[in-house]
């Protein structure tokens, strides 16, 4: 529901656009609200379902994302779904962390987790280009608001069925570490405002140094803080192994260049092809097909060959994939230069997602679990947010003289995607170095750790739904 939620707007941003008389600078809001609010509370999010038990605010999450979700589809004015937009970023901070924990806390490590973070991988692979599909559907055959509209019976059905079928896992005793979350909350928000700002008005903009140097210094206070506290937002011990570490900074850049995948794909798809928003919507589904079937695969992949070449092999065809599609123009076919790479790119995806998100999570205890879970949620966002920043830019740089705005367009594309590919070029490097050469030496090794148990699994200590 939430991946659907990030990328439904792509698809339908030109008749949200003209039903609501956006500027174009309004207009960029109605995404990067929610993505401001989302990325800036999710360690938030996460800690919070430590504290009070994960079912509990997973649960208070759907019913905030499910009201955000219906005032959006009635949205009346711009300035009312940008609103509404932002609230839906409370609630999906709050139930992606927690979900991810839920999984992780329900599921002994081994071939029970490794299947449910499959599902869990699959889903996040195929809901950005799902949600394309649904909005493009939407816009052209009902309306915008229409896809807003389907998470309310969505979510009214989880809110139903989760306390009979989702665990609670015990609350923490102990202080809430409210220094640690403001500053978390704040300099992650700010992180993230700088960023979208800059690919509005430019890196050297006043607006965009100050709150990335605001953003810069508050996540300074707030790792110094962390040493300190008795109950951390951010544990500073999920930091002290390499394959952690390494799926962390792998997420980060491998979501930048997605990001761009889907953001230009469908500007190339609708206006140098010609495509419909629906017809844009669907062009993604082959990647969608390949992306699921291969995630559905991994389990059997991994016991036979580990979780660290799936990862590579998915990280290399991710970026020959994106490199490919780099090459477009403004006379190409849709099979020869979009096709063929984003089956490449799904293939890429359902092998990369799962082991990504299992290695950030590898070894942390279970009371760490849903900061675990808010870090792997943090990267992903920053790297959304960062990514597309640094490949709008790049794409400014497209000459525009004597040519047509099919011809400027491509360039563009082309040019963002081959941003991308550098990004993925970056991530493949990070995950061959700290994830799969320690791993073929038979060991995971520890940068530092005051943790007594490091390599201890998350385990379940659950109290059974209904026990009393």
């Amino acid at each position: 529901m939430i991946l659907l939620d990030n990328s439904i707007i792509f698809t339908a941003l030109p008749t949200v656009e003209r039903a609501l008389r956006f500027s174009p600078a309004g207009l960029a809001w109605v995404q990067d609200a929610y993505t401001l609010v989302f990325g800036g509370l999710l360690l938030l999010g996460a800690r919070a379902g430590d504290l009070l038990g994960r079912r509990r605010v997973f649960l208070f999450g759907l019913v905030v994302f499910s009201l955000a979700s219906f005032l959006v589809g009635v949205s009346p004015t711009g300035w009312w779904m940008i609103a509404a937009r932002a609230l839906q970023g409370i609630g999906a901070a709050v139930v992606a962390p927690s979900s991810l924990s839920l999984l992780t806390a329900s599921f002994p490590a081994g071939r029970e987790r490794a299947g449910a973070v499959a599902l869990f991988g699959a889903t996040a692979g195929i809901g950005a280009s799902l949600g394309l599909v649904v909005g493009g559907a939407a816009a052209d055959f009902v309306s915008w608001r229409a896809g807003f509209f389907l998470n309310v019976p969505i979510g009214i059905a989880m809110i139903v069925l989760a306390p009979r079928y989702l665990p609670e896992t015990a609350a923490s005793r102990g202080r809430f570490d409210l220094g640690g979350a403001i500053s978390a909350t704040l300099g992650v928000g700010a992180v993230v405002f700088g960023i979208i700002h800059a690919a509005e008005s430019g890196w050297t903009a006043p607006t965009t140094l100050a709150s990335l140097g605001i953003g810069i210094i508050l996540m300074v206070v707030l790792v110094a803080g962390e040493r300190r506290a008795v109950q951390p937002i951010m544990p500073l011990r999920l930091f002290a192994d390499r394959e952690r570490v390494g799926a962390y900074l792998g997420r980060f850049l491998y979501m930048g260049a997605m990001i761009g995948f889907f953001f230009f794909g469908t500007q190339y798809l609708q206006g140098v092809l010609g495509f419909s928003a629906f017809r844009a919507g669907l062009a993604f589904l082959p990647m969608s097909a390949v992306n699921f079937a291969v995630a559905m695969a991994i389990p059997r992949l991994t016991r036979r060959f580990g979780q660290e070449l799936p990862l590579a092999a998915g990280v290399a065809l991710t970026l020959i994939g994106t490199a490919w599609f780099s090459r477009v123009g403004a006379d190409s076919s849709y099979w020869t230069a979009v096709g063929l790479p984003m089956i490449l790119i799904g293939v890429g995806q359902g092998l990369a997602f799962a082991p990504l998100t299992s290695s950030g999570l590898a070894g942390v205890r279970a009371e760490d679990a849903g900061a675990a879970s808010g870090l792997v949620n943090t990267f992903h966002q920053l790297g959304m947010s960062l990514g597309l920043g640094i490949l709008v830019t790049a794409a400014a740089h497209a000459a525009s003289s004597g040519a047509t705005a099919q011809d400027v367009l491509a360039r563009r594309v082309g040019l963002a995607l081959s941003a991308g590919g550098v990004l993925l070029a970056v991530c493949l490097a990070l995950v061959l170095t700290l994830i799969v050469a320690p791993a073929r030496i038979g060991r995971r090794p520890q940068l530092r750790t005051n943790d007594p148990d490091p390599d201890s699994a998350v385990s379940a200590d659950l109290v059974p739904a209904g026990a009393e």
